[in-house]
This record gives structure tokens, sequence and C-alpha cells, in this order.
């Protein structure tokens, strides 16, 4: 049988790297990205040098500015950021093509093809590290294992500038003495049901049985097992047709606050763009998806008069259709966004995880 070899490769402190390769004045400052404290803005992304003082993506950054008052404000530049990301995919794909973007700034990319040559994954690892940096400046951790969530865990913890190889046959060990947050999937009410049984570790996670797995945990309950004991044999996912392109999130915390809430639409609609510009493709109906609190799911669309594949077109439209559903007591868990109903040029497919 065959062993799969997967590179999990991540993009560090995206938005603030961008930002201090553009303006060289920043770097090894504490760099703050996303919208203005004194508007109630967010932090998109946050340099190294900020993450010291406890400062983290999503959070406001009126607090943000608090904790690091040295910080340097920097307002988002979206389009500069999917062009590099762009640039980034394009050296993934001279290692493979079998590329699974999850998001702007990390992918999945199976190298089971190059290793089975002869090249030890490890060095498979550098190269692709080697291969960013001289193409575009930036910094990526690397993960390589013989699965996606393993993979996933081990650029995590490389982080920053890191890589770590998880041999096949030594995914338990690298696993067992993990906290159990660190397992893909596992949001902060997971960790927190799990805590209040005793779990504490991806191992001691692992001990358990499928049926009590089930008790707690419904239907899902058996994957997370499998999860935490490094077996998982999903593909990475290219490209597949579709009759619609999206994206969705889920928040941490379920929130009511509308401008994370508008920060989050915006990187889901940069997502969404980048991908019907590979695709070449554009859509005239814009489909946005709630879940509120209570997991009570709805969708609302509206079918605009021309197609769209802009991240600006795409994101008035949805705000539109998400402020008529920000109402008092409402508190959201997750967003997703999608565009359908293609202009009829060829064929169409879409990537996506």
């Amino acid at each position: 049988m065959t062993t799969m070899w997967i590179i999990h490769a991540d993009l560090d402190a995206f938005y603030a790297s961008v930002e201090q390769l553009d303006n060289p004045q920043l770097k090894g400052k504490p760099v703050l990205v996303g919208g203005s404290p004194e508007s109630r803005g967010v932090v998109a992304s946050c340099s190294y040098e900020a993450r010291k003082f406890g400062v983290r993506s999503a959070m406001p950054m009126g607090r943000a500015v608090r904790l690091c008052p040295q910080g340097i404000v920097v307002p988002p530049r979206f389009h500069r950021y999917e062009e590099l990301s762009s640039r980034v995919m394009g050296v993934f794909h001279t290692i493979t093509p079998l590329v699974e973007p999850i998001s702007l700034d990390e992918a999945f990319l199976d190298v089971t093809h190059v290793i089975e040559r002869g090249t030890p994954a490890a060095v498979a690892g550098r190269d692709l590290k080697d291969r960013v940096k001289d193409a575009t400046g930036l910094v990526i951790s690397v993960g390589v294992a013989g699965c996606k969530s393993v993979a996933k865990i081990a650029s995590d913890r490389s982080k920053p500038d890191g890589l770590l190889v998880v041999e096949p046959g030594k995914e338990r060990v690298f696993l067992a003495p993990l906290p159990v947050k660190e397992l893909w999937g596992i949001g902060p009410k997971t960790e927190e049901r799990l805590l209040a049984e005793g779990v504490r570790t991806l191992g001691y996670l692992a001990m358990q049985s499928d049926a009590w797995a089930r008790e707690r945990f419904g239907r899902r309950g058996p994957e997370l097992l499998a999860l935490s004991r490094g077996e998982d044999d999903r593909p990475v996912w290219t490209e597949h047709e579709a009759k619609s392109i999206s994206a969705a999130m889920t928040f941490e915390q379920d929130t009511a606050d509308a401008a994370v809430i508008a920060f989050q639409l915006s990187k889901l609609c940069l997502k969404v763009a980048m991908r019907l510009a590979k695709e070449g493709a554009k859509g005239r109906t814009v489909t946005v998806k709630l879940r509120l609190a209570d997991f009570t799911t709805f969708t609302r669309s509206a079918t605009l008069p021309a197609p769209v594949s802009d991240a600006a077109a795409i994101q008035r439209a949805v705000q539109q259709m998400v402020s008529k559903e920000m109402r008092p007591g409402r508190k959201f868990r997750l967003l997703g966004v999608g565009v359908s109903n293609f202009a009829a040029e060829g064929q169409l497919s879409l990537l996506e995880p």
C-alpha cells in the first residue's frame, strides 16, 4: 500500500508580513493590520513582535493598542495580499498539481510522488520553503506527514518559519501529549466539553471508545477519535465541477459584533473573488449563509443586474443582507458567502476543500 505524504504550508503572519516586506521600516516592529481603534476596527493580522504582547487576530483593535501601545496600525490592502497569495499558490503548483488552498495564506499539497521518487520528506519541505522565499520574499511554516490533519498540526507547532516532519507510524506518539484544542476541528465549546470530562490531551482522547464519543458528540464523535489517533484518509481536493463557488468560516466564539462580522465577511468575499478569478467566472446570484448561536441556519440570496466577480461588489451585496439580520439578542456562529448563476462562458470548476 502506498504511503500518502501531505504538506501543510502556512504563510507566517501573512498580512503583517506583506506590510513588512513592502515597507522595510516596519521590519522587526510590532505591526497591527486592521481597522482603526477609534472606529471599532479589529486586528486582521499582527506580526510576531506584536504577538509577544498578547495581541491576536480578530481582537478589537482598541484592545490590541492597549496591550501593545508601541504597535504600528496599518490599514489592510487586500488586493496586495491576493496578488501575493496567487504567486505563492503558483509556487506550490511547481511542486505538485495536487494543491488544495484552504485560505489565502495556507494550503495542502499532496507530495506523495515527490517522496516516492526518493526525495526525503524534510528535503521536500525545505525546497518548498526556499522556493516561496525566493519567489516572494515571504516565509512559510511547513508540516509534512502521512495525512492532512497531522500535517496541519505539525505546521502550527513549527511556527514561525519552521519545518516539522512526522514520519508515518509516529502520528499517535506525536499527537498524544498535545492539548485537545490543537486538533483541527475542536473549537472552544468542544474543548470545554472535553475538559469537563477530564479529557485534556489527544492521547487520552484517543483511548476513548466510539460509543463514548458518539454519546457525547453524535456522529462526529468517532471522527474526532480517529483524528486524535492520526487516522485521516481524506485526499487533497483539487478542482471539480460545481454550480457555485463559496467559502465559509466558524467563529471561535459566537458574536454579535458588527465590526467583527463585517471584517470576516470581507475575508470570505476576497476568498470567493480569488476563486472566481482563477476560473475566469462571474455570477449573478450572491448568497450568504448564516448560523446563529442556537444552530439555527438559514440563507439569503440576491440576484444582481449583472454578473460580478470582484470582492467589493460581492461584499456590498452580502453586507446588505447580513445587516438586515443583525437584530438585538442575535449572536452568529457561522458565516458563508457564495456566488452562483454563472455567465455561460465555458465550463466551470471549483477549488474547494
